[in-house]
């Protein structure tokens, strides 16, 4: 017997979409994920830009200066990147596709690209090794 197990088709939750890199995660989550990352980042930039329109001017920003400016950032930016890693595992491995090609984002063109295709690919709606649909993963009993 090839059948799932009936807890396989629940939908995991919230935390599951942005801590967890093992599943499927379909193109209407992944959008509203990647949403939520970038209102983050941007509250972030605006916040540092704000405080330190004093001393930086648009010319002068480099990214030493916008890390040091607060030593939070680096940390925040950390969780970031780990939130769009585990996105962008799962919708890889969505549309059928090794997560490892996810190691990709870290290159600096092909990251926007990446995230961009990504949201755009259809999913496979039938089950395969992540999980028996999108926004799910298989589970043992």
């Amino acid at each position: 017997m090839n059948t799932p197990p009936p807890s396989a088709n629940i939908s995991p939750g919230p935390l599951w979409a942005m801590l967890s890199p093992f599943g499927r995660i379909g193109r209407f989550p992944y959008w509203l994920s990647f949403g939520f990352v970038w209102i983050i980042i941007s509250i972030a930039v605006r916040l540092w830009w704000v405080s330190s329109m004093d001393y930086l001017t648009p010319e002068t920003v480099t990214p030493s200066a916008f890390m040091a400016s607060n030593p939070l950032f680096p940390l925040l930016f950390f969780a970031l990147q780990w939130f769009e890693l585990a996105l962008v595992i799962k919708r890889l491995q969505d549309i059928g596709q090794s997560g490892f090609f996810a190691l990709l984002i870290f290159v600096p063109v092909l990251n926007i690209l990446m995230v961009l295709v990504l949201g755009f690919i259809p999913s496979k709606p039938e089950p395969n090794r992540h999980g028996p649909l999108p926004n799910s993963y298989w589970r043992k009993r």
